[in-house]
């Protein structure tokens, strides 16, 4: 614990700003992402969905789950000695900053918004799997459970200082790097996406997308959000957090024109919306790797994004079958995983202190696949459990009446003009 360290106000200010800037990619930027791409008779749905998730989030991260994901605890869950976010007030009355050894300059008060925001887009990203089919209650249980006994765990064992997969953990089992949010967030939500595709089944009309021009809006605000996303997971205000936003930039670019000249290719045309989630892919996967690599690493992600969540949501999602209305699965699992991997080849110790394939270092190739695996298995796991705990007391879908009519009317009494 740091006694009577006082934050460095630099780190603090631009800590407040990434907090502002995540926080604006889950609301407005996923909302309207999603929104755009749904019917125009789910838009309401979609876009509350977003709203709601971050309200219930926001109340579960004060009550248990930030304690759990970062206060030290054992290898796999956190203490809850921050339990209804007790303490904070006289850690400062005691002039500590932080202690958290993750963010040791900045108040803690600052470092859990910024992980609040986390918390928040990834249940959020994972409504884009099951959109135009789920009950309202039944997303509201099935994301406050998944953050509880999904991402709580994940995040702790990948960031919190005593998790088993924590790069900055000496006594780390598997030391995976995930500067941002590759397993955590990424791959954690697209696998859970997958699953609730799996339980729900396919829907039973679909059309074309409401309003490309909200997608893309959606799109530029996750784009700039990004750097609050991707440079504030240094926690300061310095030459890593210039080199996060420097390849966060290359690579959404990269992937967004590989996406596009693959999909020209492909169909003949290049979209709006495909242009738009190919930048995102790349965002995903540029998300672990963004404090450990440099310009040339992120060129070659950005490239990867591009082809490979292509495939994802095109290739694969028809050769097995299963309804990923917004492709979670496609651009967070299959980008993430992606990022992951890739951050074991382009790893330069001179960036962010740890080496990778290139710069000499193949076992870290492998550790990131161990960390991969993990997380895909376990996320698998559980959140499969509790889907079906949910279904069995209150039901996951709606009826064929309300999916035809549509969730804005019959769920929320409300519909777009």
């Amino acid at each position: 614990m740091l006694e009577n360290c006082a934050p460095n106000s630099g780190d603090t200010a631009w800590m407040l700003t990434s907090v502002a800037l995540v926080l604006m990619m889950t609301i407005p930027g996923l909302g309207l992402f999603y929104g755009g791409m749904v019917r125009k008779k789910n838009v309401g749905d979609t876009v509350m969905t977003s709203f709601a998730v971050t309200c219930l989030i926001s109340i579960l991260w004060l009550v248990c789950t930030y304690s759990l994901a970062f206060r030290a605890g054992t290898p796999f869950i956190g203490g809850i000695d921050r339990a209804f976010l007790q303490g904070i007030v006289s850690d400062i009355s005691k002039g500590i900053g932080n202690p958290n050894p993750l963010a040791p300059t900045i108040p803690e008060t600052v470092y859990l918004c910024f992980q609040l925001t986390f918390a928040i887009i990834t249940p959020a990203l994972i409504a884009g799997a099951f959109a135009e089919r789920m009950k309202f209650s039944a997303m509201l249980w099935f994301v406050g459970l998944w953050a509880i006994f999904v991402y709580s765990p994940i995040a702790h064992w990948v960031w919190g200082p005593d998790g088993f997969l924590a790069s900055g953990n000496p006594d780390a089992w598997v030391k995976v790097l995930d500067f941002a949010g590759g397993t955590v967030v990424h791959i954690n939500s697209g696998v859970a996406g997958l699953m609730a595709c799996l339980v729900l089944g396919k829907r039973k009309d679909t059309g074309p997308n409401h309003n490309m021009v909200l997608t893309f809006i959606g799109a530029s605000l996750l784009w700039v959000g990004w750097f609050g996303f991707n440079a504030g997971s240094a926690v300061s205000a310095g030459m890593q957090a210039g080199m996060a936003m420097l390849v966060t930039h290359m690579a959404t670019a990269t992937a967004a024109f590989t996406w596009m000249l693959v999909e020209w290719m492909m169909r003949g045309k290049p979209t709006v919306v495909g242009i738009c989630t190919g930048a995102v892919a790349g965002l995903v996967a540029i998300t672990p790797a963004s404090g450990f690599v440099g310009p040339m690493g992120s060129l070659g992600i950005g490239i990867a994004a591009g082809m490979f969540c292509y495939w994802g949501c095109t290739g694969l999602k028809h050769m097995l079958g299963y309804d990923d209305a917004l492709d979670a699965f496609g651009v967070h699992a299959v980008g993430g995983m992606v990022g992951a991997l890739l951050t074991g080849v382009f790893a330069v110790e001179q960036y962010g202190g740890t080496a990778g394939l290139i710069d000499g270092n193949a076992m870290q190739v492998i550790n990131q696949i161990e960390g991969i695996v993990i997380v895909f298995v376990y996320d698998a796991v559980v959140s499969l459990i509790i889907l079906k705990v949910v279904d069995i007391f209150i039901g996951l879908r709606v009826t064929d009446e309300v999916e035809r009519e549509g969730l804005d009317l019959a769920l929320h009494g409300e519909t777009v003009h």
